[in-house]
């Protein structure tokens, strides 16, 4: 959901799969209707779709770095991925535009039966110059902009008795760091949104999880490393050994193992996981 430090976009961006749908982001809402009968709405946000990769009968789509002025990207990503997908473009922290993305997909296919909710924003500045603007969109476009796409999706589940939710936080939703004050606190936020969710819809079949990714191999944190390279005069090598310091296998998450662990949480097996927040971080936390 948010686009690296831009206009944030919402989005379902959409997997066909049989036993398993995959997803990251919200930048374009894009849903379909896979194999199994199953619907995933997916919003992407810090990664954008930069393919479909086959684990098993699943069918993957990864998410990267999008925003609202590549729709064309979004369009083309949906293409790749078939199946009925769609993308729509919509701003996540406006609940009109969520609601208006999510009664397109309906119209087009039904009640969304997966929503992964991928969409995101990471902005850092020391809490001294944290002012409230920034603070409002942090929890905006991290916490509340999911709460907005759970509320669209969340009727259909449960007119079906079924329903995967998967909140995409981040290692910072679990832990603490330096200079991310407000981005730390909206994953947190989300984290418990997921936790509590979880508890009050375990006796509808539907069940809701987060996936905790630490930093990952996409153009955001690359973006990060041309940051830290610029400020100071760092080789590429040692910016990215300074972002996976805390990571035991001192090295970036790569995007289909975030994807992975989305499928597993939405695919036949996991009905008994609920209100877990999944690190996926090479053991940064623990």
């Amino acid at each position: 959901m948010g686009v690296r430090g831009r206009a944030v976009v919402g989005g379902l961006l959409p997997l066909a799969a049989r036993g398993g749908a995959v997803p990251r982001r919200v930048d374009a809402a894009a849903r379909g209707r896979r194999p199994d009968g199953r619907r995933l709405a997916l919003p992407p946000g810090e990664q954008s779709v930069h393919g479909a990769h086959r684990r098993g009968d699943a069918r993957l789509a990864q998410a990267g770095d999008l925003d609202v002025r590549e729709g064309h990207r979004l369009e083309a990503a949906a293409e790749r991925v078939g199946a009925g997908t769609i993308a729509v473009a919509a701003d996540v922290t406006d609940p009109a535009q969520v609601e208006a993305a999510f009664d397109r997909a309906r119209r087009r296919h039904g009640a969304i039966d997966l929503l992964v909710n991928n969409a995101g924003e990471a902005s850092s500045a020391p809490f001294a110059r944290t002012d409230a603007a920034l603070w409002q969109r942090m929890l905006d476009v991290n916490a509340t902009g999911a709460y907005h796409c759970i509320r669209a999706a969340l009727p259909g589940m449960l007119d079906a008795g079924f329903g995967r939710i998967v909140n995409v936080a981040s290692t910072a939703g679990l832990t603490g760091y330096a200079y991310c004050t407000a981005y730390c606190a909206a994953k947190h936020a989300l984290v418990g949104l997921t936790r509590a969710l979880a508890l009050e819809l375990a006796p509808r079949n539907i069940t809701v999880n987060a996936v905790c990714p630490g930093f990952t191999d996409t153009d955001l944190v690359k973006e990060a490393v041309a940051t830290i390279r610029r400020k100071t005069g760092r080789s590429e090598a040692d910016a990215i050994g300074a972002l996976v310091a805390r990571n035991p296998q001192q090295r970036l998450v790569r995007p289909e193992e975030v994807a992975n662990a989305v499928v597993w949480l939405c695919a036949p097996g996991a009905e008994a996981i609920t209100g877990q927040a999944l690190p996926v971080a090479g053991g940064e936390v623990l």
